[in-house]
């Protein structure tokens, strides 16, 4: 699974995350559905956006829905998700995203792809990818020929390249690419007067994953003597950064010229998250939510559970001496109180047979990856790695965005929030 926008789950409502999984799925199903179990591979994440925005111009209906059966990967348990023209189209771009990627890294000798039996074999799956996504495209009106000829004419561009060339240059196949799937998306959905934007915010959403990945892979490139836009145009960091900055506002000016029937996911992906991309690439971060409270968020006086023990003026809170030494008692507050309040009662351990049997089950059902589980021994819940964020500190309790505010809360309010969030809500 690849792509820029890998939004955290800790930020997204629980409609938002319904829907973002509802794509997910979709587009992993109709991959299966018409090419095969191998074809599911190629999942990402930003071929997922054709399938958001598809549907964003549409609204949920129910011939867009349908209920899919266990799956591992969902811990074993059913799902709404996705499925029509918008995840076809989204199973045809990532299809041939896939077979660019194999493509680039076969080019750059990765590897095992250094080996020419591997790479031999890599380029027949290419281009059996190439074909699949070219019927899949052909099914829905779309021609993936764009999406070739950039793939193509990018190895050109590559080649001529050196010290000097605008690095817009180098991104303009990519750029050309990603305008063509967007605007398609309009056509799918019967609004015709959204392909004009939608272009504009595809292509500069291409810049960015040329950006986001030349940035991302500078030093590795530069270790294994590949080939990267940003050393062999020689474009400083500071530059790159710059041009990043310049496409996340067209892409917020593009959206504000699209009509959505419901735009929120829409909006979370492109404007928040692909700043967050932005951030993790160059190091970083617009979240200001690490440091003194905002708008209620962080640290409460007072809040017993704070992360950093009971706040003044509260009883639990420690008094002038603190904790009566290593192990001992905590001391009484101002607030008269008593010891620090237990947390919830711990429920029976397993044995090491029984837990070990326990592991084995949610090892083969992937929930261990993926899901959320019980902890086979100490039964505390824990969350799969799929499901672990990279945010940090930032999501505690920064839910301003996602709660009131009109991209991306229920109730459409707005607020004055300080999270890094600059669209104007």
């Amino acid at each position: 699974m690849f792509g820029i926008v890998r939004p955290c789950t800790h930020r997204l409502t629980d409609r938002l995350k319904t829907q973002w999984t509802a794509h997910l799925c979709g587009l992993c199903l109709a991959l299966r559905a018409d090419h095969g179990q191998f074809a599911r591979i190629v999942t990402n994440y930003d071929g997922l956006i054709v399938s958001v925005l598809t549907e964003a111009q549409t609204g949920v209906t129910d011939a867009g829905r349908r209920t899919a059966g266990p799956c591992p990967l969902r811990a074993m348990r059913t799902a709404t998700v996705a499925r029509g023209e918008g995840a076809r189209l989204a199973a045809a771009v990532s299809l041939v995203l896939a077979s660019a990627k194999v493509r680039d890294h076969v080019a750059d000798r990765d590897g095992l792809l250094a080996r020419r039996p591997v790479a031999a074999a890599a380029r027949r799956v290419a281009r059996s990818w190439d074909r699949a996504g070219a019927r899949a495209g052909h099914a829905v009106g779309f021609d993936t020929a764009v999406l070739v000829d950039a793939v193509d004419r990018q190895t050109g561009i590559e080649a001529l390249a050196g010290i000097g060339t605008p690095l817009l240059t180098v991104t303009e196949p990519t750029e050309t690419a990603t305008a063509a799937a967007f605007a398609h998306t309009a056509h799918l959905a019967g609004r015709p007067g959204n392909a004009a934007p939608l272009a504009e915010a595809g292509r500069l959403f291409g810049r960015l994953a040329h950006l986001l990945d030349a940035v991302e892979d500078q030093a590795a490139d530069a270790g294994a003597g590949a080939w990267n836009p940003l050393t062999a145009t020689g474009t400083s960091r500071e530059e790159a950064r710059r041009l990043a900055d310049d496409a996340l506002h067209g892409i917020r000016l593009a959206l504000g010229d699209a009509e959505f029937t419901d735009g929120k996911l829409v909006h979370r992906l492109l404007a928040h998250e692909l700043r967050v991309s932005v951030d993790r690439a160059f190091g970083t971060t617009t979240c200001s939510h690490g440091g003194a409270p905002a708008h209620g968020h962080g640290p409460v006086p007072g809040n017993p559970y704070a992360p950093n023990g009971p706040g003044p003026g509260h009883p639990y809170a420690p008094g002038p001496g603190g904790p009566a030494g290593p192990g001992g008692p905590w001391t009484p507050g101002p607030g008269g109180g008593g010891p620090f309040p237990p947390g919830p009662p711990r429920r029976d351990r397993r044995g090491l047979l029984a837990g070990c049997a326990v592991w084995a089950g949610l090892a083969c059902t992937c929930q261990m990856c993926c899901g959320s589980y019980e902890d086979p021994w100490s039964r505390e819940r824990k969350d799969g790695l799929c499901q672990q964020c990279d945010c940090g500190d930032c999501c505690e309790g920064c839910d301003c965005c996602s709660n009131c505010c009109s991209c991306g809360g229920e109730d459409g309010g707005c607020c004055d929030c300080d999270c890094g969030c600059d669209c104007g809500c």
